[in-house]
């Protein structure tokens, strides 16, 4: 019997992990079948979406600084990533995602989380304690659950967009619009909807200009995000077009995209040095088949403001699974936290701490 499972190894469950750890809990974290191809295809692999981002510069305590020297010291020999013991090229700011998601995993881990590498594929929360059967068919039994197994990113599915993930295609303007690659450089952002001028907004502090490219002939954001674009001379909106082709090499990643448009089939290219996609999200759901109360867009309801309660008392949600605005990774930290401190009160308050 368990106190505390963790589903999920983004920032938001290794934050929770680490004080349910301190708090003496002996929590379990299922982080992910890292063999998994479905994982693979879907970027939901074991440590979360920073796992696949390379250079992170906005999360606090990691200034320029020789990381190298800083994992070779703070993780097991056999647990350094390949580019460490090889002494491969570190970020000028900041520090790689994997690196970051090490550090999370091993901070957790010497408190005395433990970790196994499946994937909940079941959950039964219909009667205390809670049930969740993993992929090869485990059952394990907890009084208290911290969903926390975060939300991807929707792409178009182009080979070429997938060959060049973080070398000039992103999904994430907040994370990755400020890196040397994008600067003073004409960029290019997919999407129509609010989301997407946001972006698109704030990639003009650094690009020299931002092509807003959109399938049908008018905008779906509201009225005062299209003013906001149409008002910015950085932003050229383009309609009735899709991408055809992410083009570049392996020394600088994106060079230019290809697009068609969709009303005459003609074909064109404009140079960019970065494409962003901005055409949503979805939330890692699946394995709980309405068990918990999800909103309209199919995120986890948190039923209680500024707590991470669900709609199941003793099972909480942290992070960007239940959390469709920020999506930041220190934010998914910090609801990570307050799951934690949420699940150690409900355990208290029932005796079961």
């Amino acid at each position: 019997m368990e106190k505390v499972v963790i589903i999920g190894s983004g920032p938001a469950g290794w934050a929770a992990a680490i004080y349910t750890a301190r708090a003496n809990l002996h929590p379990l974290v299922i982080e992910g079948d890292p063999l998994s191809e479905k994982n693979r295809q879907q970027g939901t692999i074991p440590l979360g979406q920073l796992s696949l981002t390379t250079e992170v510069e906005n999360y606090p305590g990691f200034p320029a600084m020789h990381t190298r020297e800083l994992l070779k010291s703070a993780l097991p020999v056999e647990e350094q990533p390949y580019w460490v013991v090889a002494n491969k090229e570190q970020p000028n700011h900041g520090i790689n995602g994997p690196e970051l998601m090490a550090l999370m995993r091993q901070q957790a881990r010497n408190f005395g989380t433990r970790v196994i590498s499946k994937d909940v594929v079941k959950v039964d929360f219909s009667k205390k304690p809670y049930t969740l059967t993993t992929h090869d068919g485990e059952t394990i039994q907890a009084h208290t659950v911290i969903i926390a197994t975060g939300a991807r990113a929707n792409y178009l599915g182009l080979p070429s967009e997938d060959r060049f993930k973080n070398r000039g295609v992103s999904a994430c303007a907040v994370c990755d619009g400020a890196l040397p690659r994008f600067r003073n450089k004409p960029l290019v952002v997919i999407g129509g909807g609010d989301s997407a001028v946001e972006e698109a907004t704030y990639l003009t502090k650094f690009a020299s200009k931002v092509y807003l490219v959109i399938r049908r002939d008018v905008l779906r954001a509201s009225k005062i995000m299209q003013q906001r674009a149409f008002d910015n001379p950085k932003i050229e909106i383009i309609k009735n077009t899709e991408l055809d082709e992410v083009l570049g090499d392996d020394q600088n990643g994106v060079t230019a995209l290809r697009f068609r448009n969709n009303k005459t089939g003609e074909k064109f290219v404009l140079e960019a040095s970065g494409l962003f996609l901005a055409i949503g999200h979805t939330p890692n759901v699946g394995f709980l088949e309405g068990q918990v109360k999800l909103t309209p867009s199919g995120y986890i309801q948190w039923t209680t403001l500024a707590r991470t309660y669900t709609s199941v008392e003793g099972v909480f949600a942290a992070g960007d699974v239940a959390d469709d605005y920020y999506r930041q990774a220190i934010s998914a930290a910090g609801t990570g936290c307050m799951a934690a401190l949420d699940a150690e009160r409900y355990l208290s308050h029932h005796g079961l701490a």
